[in-house]
């Protein structure tokens, strides 16, 4: 835990919170942190700054602090993810709010097993803990936006083509987001989509762990997607996120 985060229950005063929970057992058991000892805190989805310590108890600690630095810049990605197995599902959602994926849609394709649309690791609470982790971790406070979406053909040819289109500038442009599929299809990634400072928006699509059936790719081409193949190393899910992320950012 790099960054203690903090919500609006903490707070007993404007600038003096009071932690019970997890956050005071890191405290005193890890950080073992004493009276006066400043500590790197940030709220959620707001500024970060320093919390000093000015009153420890058996159960509790309280932080006076001050805000007053802006969260790491986000990623200009979306993540389209088909619904892994639980396991998975919690190392890809703790590794995207850790490398700043600010928008992701859990997605059903063919290969994914209908029965894990009922696991508990889809909860919003088990989802929040896990972005929250990720936080903590990069010292981030922006909470990603996390959409379930069950059904693959109306959402590709619904929902896609509006997401891959973007909003209109204040002249009237589209701003057109690069739609990218991991899939192989012996076309290694070429050297015009390598990204760098300044890249524009990206959308990334990562199938389920039986690959992407033929009929699916065609409709995300029709969409507006390209696929992209990531050579011949066959990796886990939960490996291409950071993979691509190095790749594009």
């Amino acid at each position: 835990m790099n960054l203690i985060l903090l919500s609006d229950p903490d707070f007993i005063t404007p600038n003096r919170v009071r932690l019970t929970d997890r956050r005071f057992n890191h405290i005193q058991d890890i950080l073992k942190a004493e009276q006066s000892q400043s500590l790197s805190v940030g709220k959620i989805n707001g500024l970060i700054g320093r919390g000093v310590v000015v009153s420890k108890t058996k159960g509790s600690i309280e932080l006076e602090v001050k805000l007053d630095t802006k969260a790491p810049q986000a990623l200009p990605l979306t993540l389209i993810l088909a619904l892994p197995r639980p396991p998975m599902l919690k190392r890809i959602l703790f590794s995207a709010a850790m490398l700043g994926v600010k928008k992701i849609i859990i997605l059903n394709f063919s290969r994914v097993e209908k029965s894990l649309w009922n696991s508990s690791s889809l909860k919003p609470q088990a989802i929040e803990e896990q972005l929250i982790l990720g936080l903590e971790q990069a010292k981030d406070t922006v909470m990603p936006e996390v959409m379930l979406k069950k059904s693959f053909k109306p959402f590709v040819q619904d929902e896609l083509p509006a997401l891959i289109k973007g909003p209109q500038t204040g002249h009237s442009q589209l701003l057109r987001k690069q739609a990218l599929v991991a899939h192989p299809n012996k076309t290694h990634i070429p050297s015009p989509l390598r990204g760098g400072p300044g890249r524009g928006e990206m959308i990334l699509f990562i199938g389920p762990e039986g690959g992407i059936i033929d009929y699916e790719i065609d409709l995300l081409k029709s969409a507006g997607c390209q696929t992209i193949d990531l050579g011949p190393r066959i990796l886990r899910t939960d490996n291409v996120l950071p993979y691509l992320i190095g790749k594009f950012f």
